[in-house]
């Protein structure tokens, strides 16, 4: 049997239906009806009972299809295996995020790629913001969702994935919490509460910036060494921090407030991978990614970085978190 006979016996055995299975085929409803009567012939066998009301399987046709459909199925499998063996497809890949709606992005995104792509494990981690490029240094992670901007010889990033609205994350009874929005130049009023580690100097400065617009002095105060250390020194009054307004979702409690930064540009956040591991897979996960946000946002996906790699901080970018 050809490939195209077998496609349209199995088809139509389980639409029982001439105009369904060509609708499914993306063929003319002549053409599966006589790729149907030329199997018969050939076989010496009647496959299907045909009447103007109704399909249905003779005894013979159930049998070849009972026999067929899983050896078939099995034929396809082993073919996808062989051609996601040779796009380098299998095994397992690492994605790193560094804020919780990064990581929900990713595991929905590891949902997709692993439905598309079976032979492929996708495992999901969060990075540490206090050393933010060492797991895809060390080989941990094969890429990661993290907030821009990222300058580094020996990394590539990818188009913005999503951006969100900047705030300012103040202690509940702190004057700033009583306002409606605050600005950049209100920085310069309090100390900041940063966070500490091998960070580059211009993703600190970027996150925590040292001078105002107008050029007043930012004092940076307390360092901390997570995320989870910043929220319990700005909610003890030890200083604001900057923010992403998005996460008062996941972290809102009675002692914190986090206000509007109205003239901050947006945090930017995107995909960053080692210039020498942009694989196949990874360009393949990282499609999926930007497809899989579109679809939330109901907007064309941006470009996937299928092309050359742009340099990791060649665009403006922004503070963080």
């Amino acid at each position: 049997m050809e490939r195209h006979e077998i496609e349209a016996f199995l088809v139509l055995a389980e639409e029982l239906h001439f105009r369904r299975t060509a609708e499914r085929l993306g063929l003319a409803q002549g053409r599966v009806s006589q790729t149907i009567k030329k199997l018969e012939r050939r076989l010496g066998v009647q496959l299907f009972e045909r009447t103007s009301r109704r399909v249905a399987l003779t005894p013979a046709g159930a049998r070849l299809r009972d026999d067929l459909a899983p050896a078939y199925l099995r034929v396809r499998q082993a073919v996808a295996r062989a051609v996601a063996a040779g796009k380098g497809f299998t095994g397992e890949l690492h994605a790193g995020f560094s804020s919780q709606w990064a990581g929900d992005l990713l595991y929905q995104a590891a949902e997709v790629f692993t439905k598309a792509h079976p032979e492929c494990a996708v495992r999901v981690h969060e990075v540490p913001l206090t050393d933010p490029f060492a797991a895809l240094r060390a080989g941990q992670v094969d890429l990661q969702l993290t907030e821009f901007p990222v300058a580094e010889p020996d990394l590539e990033a990818g188009p913005v994935v999503f951006s969100e609205p900047r705030a300012l994350l103040v202690p509940h009874r702190h004057p700033f919490a009583r306002r409606a929005s605050v600005s950049l130049e209100d920085l310069a009023r309090t100390p900041l509460v940063t966070l500490s580690g091998d960070i580059p100097d211009y993703w600190r400065e970027h996150h925590y910036p040292s001078r105002t617009p107008q050029g007043r002095t930012v004092v940076h105060g307390t360092a901390a060494d997570s995320w989870a250390e910043v929220l319990a020194l700005v909610a003890t009054g030890r200083g604001v921090s900057p923010a992403a307004l998005r996460a008062a979702q996941y972290h809102s409690r009675p002692c914190l407030a986090f206000v509007p930064l109205r003239d901050a540009p947006p945090v930017e956040y995107g995909l960053v991978w080692p210039r020498r591991c942009r694989t196949a897979r990874v360009r393949a996960f990282c499609a999926t990614v930007l497809e899989r946000r579109a679809a939330q946002d109901d907007t064309p996906a941006p470009a996937s970085p299928t092309g050359e790699g742009v340099p990791a901080g060649a665009r403006p970018l922004t503070l963080s978190r």
